[in-house]
């Protein structure tokens, strides 16, 4: 077996615990009534997944929501709900990501994802000091579904991600807890690693790094 270089994170339920059924009280507070029929803990539906997809933007989404509310919803609005859907950042997640470069791997970002999330994680109070995602790995190695605009679990964001850093797949591992996307990047020639939905993963990750038992 080829000897692990390169580790890639999914965001939402592996750097961040996720909870759906916050996020979908949050739009439902807003006046949508039947937002549920929209969401997803992987991937979302309708309007919510063309724009995790690219199709639309960000406005285009506020737009949206603001005719399925029958009232004018603002652009604060839209990322305060978004944002319900993640709980907490555990921090000794994050530490893994710089004690994992310091040993030397390669770290990438492939994420379902959107503009409203994507700002507060880039931003400066994303770990509570003073850092954003681009800290941990910078943007150049960040996949994001609606800037690739393509999505997990088909194979292009893969591709793209494999072909933009260079990856050998069998010298990669995939980290993501959702099974669907494992399966793809299983089906790619990757490694993966399921971690639980907001667990602290980081003592069992380097446990399985350094026993190559993938």
């Amino acid at each position: 077996m080829a000897k692990i270089k390169n580790l890639v994170f999914d965001f939402g339920g592996v750097f961040c615990r996720i909870e759906l059924q916050r996020c979908v009280d949050a739009f439902e507070s807003l006046g949508f009534k039947n937002v549920s029929e929209f969401m997803n803990l992987y991937a979302q539906k309708g309007f919510f997944g063309d724009m995790e997809a690219g199709k639309i933007t960000d406005e285009e989404f506020r737009k949206c929501v603001s005719e399925h509310t029958g009232r004018e919803v603002s652009w604060d609005e839209c990322q305060k709900a978004w944002l319900a859907f993640m709980v907490e950042v555990p921090k000794s997640n994050l530490d893994e990501l710089v004690k994992f470069r310091a040993q030397g791997y390669n770290l990438a970002l492939l994420s379902n994802t959107n503009p409203f999330v994507t700002s507060w994680f880039r931003s400066s109070t994303f770990d509570g000091n003073g850092h954003g995602i681009d800290y941990y790995i910078p943007r150049e190695h960040q996949y994001l579904s609606f800037e690739q605009k393509c999505m997990k679990p088909g194979k292009e964001i893969f591709n793209k991600m494999l072909k933009g850093e260079g990856f050998a797949p069998d010298e990669t591992l995939f980290i993501d807890d959702g099974e669907t996307n494992l399966k793809t990047a299983r089906e790619l020639g990757l490694h993966t690693f399921l971690p639980q939905n907001g667990e602290e993963w980081g003592a069992r990750l380097e446990s399985t790094l350094n026993m190559e038992t993938l």
